[in-house]
């Protein structure tokens, strides 16, 4: 399924192209889709909060919050698009004949695949702050979909962990592959704070 084409499709489209025989869209492109949502259940949160009287002082902050969630809902569809397309500059490179130029290009399709769960982990690490935020500054009726939007984002840097370190033994530098591989384990150990940290903070909010 082409890359442009995939997040225009149906959400029943969308699971019955990842149940199928085909490489893409995998763990990679669902991982983006997660973040997806992530900022969306943080918008509806947000939009669901604004214009509430008892809520007005908080009115500038929700102004700048909706833009920083569109950008990060369009950033994590994007990487959808970014995460096949990393997938198919890999294939091609393994299929080169063998010799110098297929081991570059080996290493450059290597980065590639691990430039966009990082990618994915930077951006659910700003909307699990984000909704810490926004916590003390929403309808108390919404937390849920605020504690949702952080589950998800969670989810979201653990599945680009998995994806991250599927892709290390390609890489040819293992003193860099380590810190690679330390940086993004360090990241979800952040993702996994930090929503242990909201739920904590609302679970007098929740019955």
């Amino acid at each position: 399924m082409a890359q442009e084409s995939i997040l225009n499709r149906s959400v029943v489209e969308f699971v019955e192209a990842t149940a199928a025989k085909s490489p893409t869209p995998g763990g990679g492109s669902v991982a983006g889709v997660v973040a997806a949502l992530a900022a969306a259940l943080g918008e509806m949160t947000l939009n669901f909060s604004k214009g509430k009287k008892k809520l007005a002082e908080h009115a500038a902050y929700h102004e700048h919050l909706g833009h920083r969630l569109a950008r990060a809902r369009a950033m994590a569809q994007a990487l959808v698009a970014d995460d096949m397309a990393a997938y198919e500059v890999f294939q091609t490179a393994y299929k080169l004949p063998d010799g110098p130029e297929k081991l570059r290009q080996v290493q450059l399709a290597t980065a590639a695949a691990i430039a966009v769960p990082r990618e994915v982990t930077k951006l659910a690490l700003a909307l699990l702050a984000d909704m810490k935020e926004l916590a003390g500054k929403c309808t108390a009726g919404l937390i849920t979909d605020l504690l949702a939007s952080a589950a998800l984002a969670e989810a979201a840097a653990r599945l680009s962990d998995y994806n991250v370190r599927i892709n290390l033994p390609s890489v040819a530098d293992k003193a860099q592959a380590d810190q690679i591989k330390a940086a993004s384990a360090a990241d979800l150990a952040r993702a996994v704070a930090a929503r242990q940290e909201l739920e904590a903070a609302t679970t007098d909010m929740l019955p």
